[in-house]
């Protein structure tokens, strides 16, 4: 007797609820920036980032508990997510800070060298191996970076370091979430994540305030009392839902499809902040904003589809942290075991 084989009708629409699921991420991540870039005129950064963490746990606390299994709430590997909360807690705190004074466009091209600096972290840290291709792509990805950068023009500003250093802070943080690995699960590692962000902001506010005299420029810096919170608790109430669904969807998009097919579409969000900068803010990007950031894409496309090609030969077993990441979410790319689940 012949077996009747049911042909898998479904990939096709579960590559396409990736790809929306991205897409639709991304659309939320930019907002995210949008409500911060919007609430810094009123709130300071350390109120901002701490409400938006509470807000998260709040959320993020009863899902957990309802999965149970392997999203357990106490962890032995908190000394590792104590390290990476105090990494994003700064990092986002200056990427932040820098919202004031630079475009959209240009703050989040400076931070996509994030992927770029994660790959030179862990073949200097994780000993992964650099080809000359690999070298090369990192080289251009990084002349990216200095052009939108455009150091020695006129309208370069130190300002513009800001973005650069919380790549750095954020491609760190994506080593020590390498560290952990599959011993822990994404939903785990996000709300460590999450809790010590909130726990380490506040205090890192007060002593800034303490060690650094801030001038009116930097008003979004000082240490106040939120005079305005009980009035402005609607946005703060929407700026963590909306960071939160975003997340959400960005990891139901790694557990429905394969990361080299939605992993490239991670970059849609440069595009899209552009054309919500231009149009929300009148931010019209330069010249050298356009050129950095096409190479900065090229180059981060490249790293992640050499990796993911030498996943799936054997020859690479780390995961896909060079391509998969969202500027303003503290959370790791979703570690999927061999059944899809995070």
């Amino acid at each position: 007797m012949t077996a009747v084989s049911h042909p898998a009708v479904s990939a096709p629409s579960r590559a396409l609820q990736g790809i929306f699921c991205v897409e639709a991420g991304m659309v939320l991540f930019v907002v995210q920036d949008v409500l911060m870039k919007m609430m810094l005129g009123v709130h300071p950064i350390w109120h901002l980032i701490f409400v938006r963490s509470v807000v998260t746990l709040l959320l993020l606390t009863p899902v957990m508990l309802w999965l149970g299994g392997r999203h357990r709430l106490l962890t032995p590997f908190w000394p590792l997510h104590l390290l990476r909360g105090a990494l994003l807690a700064f990092g986002f705190t200056l990427y932040y800070a820098a919202f004031p004074f630079m475009g959209l466009a240009e703050v989040t091209t400076i931070f996509f060298s994030a992927p770029l600096m994660t790959a030179l972290l862990a073949a200097v840290v994780l000993r992964e191996t650099l080809g000359w291709r690999r070298v090369a792509a990192l080289g251009l990805g990084f002349a990216g970076v200095l052009i939108a950068m455009a150091p020695g023009g006129e309208g370069f500003g130190w300002v513009a370091l800001l973005p650069l250093a919380c790549a750095f802070c954020y491609a760190t943080s994506q080593i020590v979430a390498r560290r952990i690995g599959e011993r822990e699960s994404t939903l785990t590692s996000g709300l460590q994540t999450i809790t010590y962000m909130g726990l380490l902001i506040l205090p890192l506010g007060w002593l800034v305030n303490q060690v650094i005299a801030i001038g009116p420029d930097f008003a979004h810096l000082r240490m106040g009392w939120p005079t305005e919170l009980a009035r402005d608790w609607p946005k703060f109430a929407l700026l963590g839902v909306v960071g939160m669904i975003g997340w959400m969807l960005l990891t139901r998009a790694y557990q429905v499809a394969n990361a080299s097919l939605v992993a490239p579409f991670d970059y849609t969000y440069m595009p899209i902040a552009v054309a919500v900068g231009w149009l929300w803010f009148g931010e019209a990007p330069k010249g050298s904003t356009w050129i950095g950031m096409a190479l900065i894409v090229a180059s981060g496309l490249y790293l992640g589809l050499r990796e993911l090609r030498a996943a799936r030969l054997g020859d690479d077993p780390t995961n896909v942290a060079e391509s998969t990441f969202a500027p303003g979410t503290p959370m790791p790319p979703p570690n999927l075991d061999e059944h899809g689940a995070p």
